[in-house]
């Protein structure tokens, strides 16, 4: 599975995902691509079979009570996947690693495989929610 971190993440989770065998990941900034809005990385994104990772979930899924209504999501037959790393504005490093983390390892036990489906990794409350659901909706 290539994994894409958004730039809103940190690149050392790029590093991250290669390290856990995950040798077409790549990142935003990596790319040379810093500053490119949302929409202009969909095509990117379908035509790679690339899975993306952000924390601006919203924007790609739509809103948490109605995943698939709305987003740069809503409207595709077929992508490579989506996880949401959510967590509290300004998320630090640390958080993004420990969520990251969980979520390589839920990957893990799904085959690496993401076709059409989100993994949230959210930290709610002091607790550490995972939701993996079909997107758009089936």
């Amino acid at each position: 599975m290539n994994l894409f971190i958004d730039e809103c993440l940190s690149d050392e989770l790029t590093r991250m995902a290669l390290d856990r065998g995950h040798w077409g990941s790549t990142s935003v900034k990596r790319r040379g691509l810093s500053g490119t809005p949302d929409w202009r990385l969909l095509p990117i994104l379908l035509t790679e079979d690339l899975t993306l990772v952000t924390k601006n979930s919203i924007d790609f899924r739509g809103p948490a009570s109605e995943p698939g209504s709305k987003g740069l999501y809503a409207g595709l037959d077929l992508h490579a996947g989506l996880i949401c790393l959510n967590g509290p504005v300004g998320m630090d490093l640390a958080l993004q690693k420990e969520l990251f983390a969980i979520a390589l390892d839920r990957l893990d036990g799904l085959g690496n495989d993401l076709t059409n489906k989100a993994l949230e990794v959210s930290l709610e409350d002091d607790t550490i929610r995972l939701r993996l659901y079909d997107l758009p909706p089936a």
